[in-house]
């Protein structure tokens, strides 16, 4: 097996494109931690609003039935029963499995920071969940969603889901962050790149990847 050695002079451009990208993060990560300040705000859902904190005039929801009769509402979950019964990823979205106080199963997109947790524990006390409104859609469409979420127990309906997330969903702090930071990094390193690699062979430090070429003397000199 042949294997092949990158050049002195590639090693040493990338180092210091690597170099420079990293203290671009450096500079630039406030920038970027501000951005995402400013698009959370933007995805936050005020008390009432769907996706938002539901205070004691929203209407509790106690079966499917008291679901399809209103336009929003809310559910009370014992503890955090609602991230331990299933869930999974539908068109992109992360859908829990709900149980009612009637026993009935549901699926339920939540905004797990408009949860409001009574007392000090979130395992014994009860949670109101954020208001949420009804989405018609065809749970059915999606084989490996459905098996995701219903690997203890079958949902109730398959023809909704609850949407407790309304305007809010944004990716979290962390992969936002990364993402950017990747992207950042990965421009510096292909702008710099050749440009510490062009100086260097200017000043004769390192080969040409392209010989210049050179120019044809005129027949007077």
């Amino acid at each position: 097996m042949r294997y092949r050695v990158l050049r002195f002079d590639i090693w040493l451009c990338l180092l210091l494109s690597v170099l420079l990208a990293m203290g671009a993060e450096k500079i630039l990560s406030p920038v970027i931690n501000q951005r995402y300040a400013s698009q959370k705000e933007k995805h936050t859902a005020e008390t009432n609003e769907v996706g938002g904190i539901a205070d004691e005039t929203v209407f509790r929801a106690q079966s499917v039935e008291d679901l399809l009769s209103h336009d929003t509402f809310t559910v009370i979950s014992p503890g955090i029963e609602y991230r331990n019964k299933g869930a999974g990823y539908y068109k992109n979205m992360y859908l829990q499995a709900l149980t009612l106080p009637s026993g009935e199963k549901v699926a339920a997109l939540i905004n797990e920071e408009s949860v409001i947790h009574a007392g000090d524990s979130i395992y014994t006390n009860d949670s109101t969940l954020p208001v949420g409104r009804i989405v018609k859609e065809d749970l059915t469409k999606e084989e490996t969603f459905l098996s995701q979420i219903e690997y203890k127990e079958e949902l109730s309906r398959k023809d909704f889901y609850i949407d407790m997330a309304g305007n809010t969903l944004i990716v979290s702090e962390e992969s936002f962050t990364e993402t950017h930071i990747m992207l950042i990094q990965c421009a510096v390193v292909i702008i710099t790149f050749p440009v510490f690699h062009t100086i260097g062979s200017k000043l004769g430090i390192f080969p040409y990847f392209f010989a210049p070429k050179k120019k044809k003397k005129s027949e007077w000199e």
